[in-house]
């Protein structure tokens, strides 16, 4: 696969990544536990937010890989 195809696969993959990751995010930040501590929010806000870069950066790292000569 080519350079090109695979930065435009990895792009739609990182947009549905996003958008996905922060609708269940928020959709998790409604549950009554973490409604009901300040610090238990704020350290679920800020692993929901950095959360989705674990699964990105071998996506990105794919992405950025050379063309293999055929």
């Amino acid at each position: 696969m080519k350079i090109r195809q695979r930065k435009l696969l990895g792009t739609v993959a990182l947009l549905v990544l996003v958008i996905v990751w922060s609708l269940l995010a928020m959709a998790f930040a409604q549950a009554p536990f973490i409604a009901s501590s300040r610090l238990v929010q704020f350290i679920y806000y800020v692993v929901a937010g950095l959360g989705w870069v674990l699964p990105a950066m071998p996506l990105i790292s794919w992405m950025a890989r050379p063309d293999t000569p055929a």
